[in-house]
């Protein structure tokens, strides 16, 4: 079975920073690009970046450039995203999926953890 579990997140002051994991199992973590997702209140789920554990590309939305990083470790099948600068409107229900380009429908997603950004 797939699985893939957030964590990391929690309640910041703006300007400050969370590192959130993602770990995966059930699958081949080096045969497929993982991405992060957000869902803020009211609003529709978001891609916010993309990594390829075989060949390290990365992508990010125009809303997050410059402010998150992804990374993965393969050895421990985690995907990581540094936030930095947070931003009030940064906050939302934060989700892993594979593929990248996954949706409710397609693919497969984790719980989400929670990040809420006070100003």
């Amino acid at each position: 079975e797939v699985q893939l579990v957030e964590s990391g997140g929690g309640l910041v002051q703006a300007g400050g920073s969370l590192r959130l994991s993602c770990a995966a199992s059930g699958f081949t973590f080096d045969d497929y690009a993982i991405g992060w997702f957000r869902q803020a209140p009211g609003k529709e789920r978001e891609g916010v970046s993309c990594i390829s554990s075989s060949d390290g590309n990365t992508y990010y939305a125009d809303s997050v450039k410059g402010r998150f990083t992804v990374s993965s470790d393969k050895g421990k099948n985690t995907v990581y995203l540094e936030i930095h600068s947070l931003k009030p409107e940064d906050t939302a229900v934060y989700y892993c999926a594979v593929p990248c380009e996954a949706t409710p429908d397609f693919g497969s997603w984790g719980q989400g953890t929670q990040v809420t950004v006070s100003s």
